[in-house]
């Protein structure tokens, strides 16, 4: 009797807590601002924004991220593009750029100092030669939706006092495993961020994207520039940390219609990409190993449960009572799941009809996770933009 219990209150439990994601939801809805091109901006004051993004082999995305930037209606800014070690036609295509319009200014970068991760060392010496007082770090495979994101960005940090802003991008998903994984990727990341604990300046949660942040210089150099994340993965992520435990104003604000980011194609990319989210983010196997438990309870277990239950009820092992409750309790809280994931998946770009795929995608989440774990070993490889980091 005693596991049937045990498995029965242990999944009604999870259903119970998938019912109060119903309640989240709704009151994300509610209270949670997401920043759109209608919010008000440029500000009165208008200070000069450098615009800096390093570039390895992004051929295919550097056209068309530097042309969004550049359709920008804020009236002061320039682009520092910095071309790091690309093998292929980047710093062309960014040079060609730059030669019809004056905003633009590229950077070759050679070789990789010891010690440094390639963005970070990119990105350090692309900001060394910016002349503004507003910082504003993107990626080189973001495309600006709207002609006014700069402007906007500017207005809400001048509105909100942020030493640092970080927007969330609206997700590109092409493609069956993009659609099915990166939703399921994405909501770990926010059991330990959620916006409302990250801009609480009295919670220890620290999240930032490095999809677009904009930082004023002073902040950039009071938490000790990319010196003091040279060697990180996941510097964004560290570089918000610091800004917390300093005392400034870190603020993220979710995106939609402003700019979109296409993160990984493909399974294996997803894998190895999220791998390496997962290992820069939580560095530890406390947390790793956490986030599996998360997954195994609230993703799996309804319909483990169910299938548990229903199977040993009908195969008349006791106590019958028991494993049939359990296998209710099963189907209720996989039930509970599907239409809380429904409802959640259009808020990160998903389609909600794919709910039904969920389980799938936490199976796949749980391998990154795997991966992330793996990398903690000592020696560990960690390859990137085809560098090899060891840990």
């Amino acid at each position: 009797m005693l596991p049937a219990l045990i498995i029965t209150t242990l999944t009604g439990l999870v259903a119970l807590v998938w019912t109060t994601r119903h309640y989240l939801i709704w009151r994300n809805k509610q209270e949670e601002m997401t920043l759109t091109e209608r919010y008000p901006g440029p500000p009165r004051e208008i200070p000069l924004v450098s615009v800096i993004l390093a570039a390895k082999d992004e051929a295919e995305n550097i056209g068309p991220c530097l042309e969004s930037m550049l359709d920008q209606d804020y009236p002061q800014f320039e682009v520092i593009v910095c071309n790091d070690r690309s093998d292929d036609a980047t710093g062309e295509i960014a040079e060609q750029i730059a030669s019809s319009d004056d905003r633009v200014r590229v950077i070759h970068i050679k070789d990789l100092p010891a010690g440094w991760c390639g963005k970070n060392n990119a990105m350090q010496t692309g900001i060394a030669t910016a002349g503004a007082e507003w910082l504003c770090m993107i990626d080189a495979d973001c495309k600006q939706t709207s002609h006014r994101t700069l402007s906007v960005a500017m207005q809400y940090a001048r509105d909100t006092q942020a030493d640092l802003l970080s927007i969330l991008p609206n997700q590109e998903l092409h493609g069956f495993w993009e659609q099915v994984v990166q939703p399921v990727c994405s909501g770990v990341m926010m059991i330990w961020f959620l916006p409302e604990k990250v801009n609480n300046p009295d919670k220890p949660n620290a999240y930032a994207n490095g999809a677009f942040m904009l930082m004023k210089r002073s902040t950039y150099e009071a938490i000790g520039t990319h010196e003091a994340v040279k060697n990180k993965v996941n510097e964004d992520m560290h570089m918000a940390r610091l800004t917390k435990e300093a005392g400034l104003n870190l603020q993220v604000v979710r995106g939609n219609g402003l700019y979109t980011v296409r993160m990984y194609s493909g399974l294996r990319g997803i894998l190895r990409g999220w791998s390496r989210i997962f290992y820069g983010t939580f560095e530890t196997r406390k947390r790793l190993i956490a986030s599996l438990a998360v997954l195994t309870v609230m993703g799996l277990l309804p319909y483990l449960a169910a299938a548990l239950g229903l199977i040993l009820a009908a195969g008349g092992v006791e106590p019958i009572g028991w494993w049939r409750a359990c296998g209710i309790a099963g189907l209720t809280a996989a039930l509970i799941q599907l239409t809380v994931v429904y409802r959640f998946y259009p808020l990160i770009g998903a389609k909600g009809y794919l709910a039904g795929t969920y389980v799938l995608g936490c199976g796949i989440t749980m391998l990154a996770l795997l991966g992330a774990i793996s990398k903690l070993r000592k020696g560990a490889r960690l390859v990137w933009r085809n560098t090899e980091y060891t840990s």
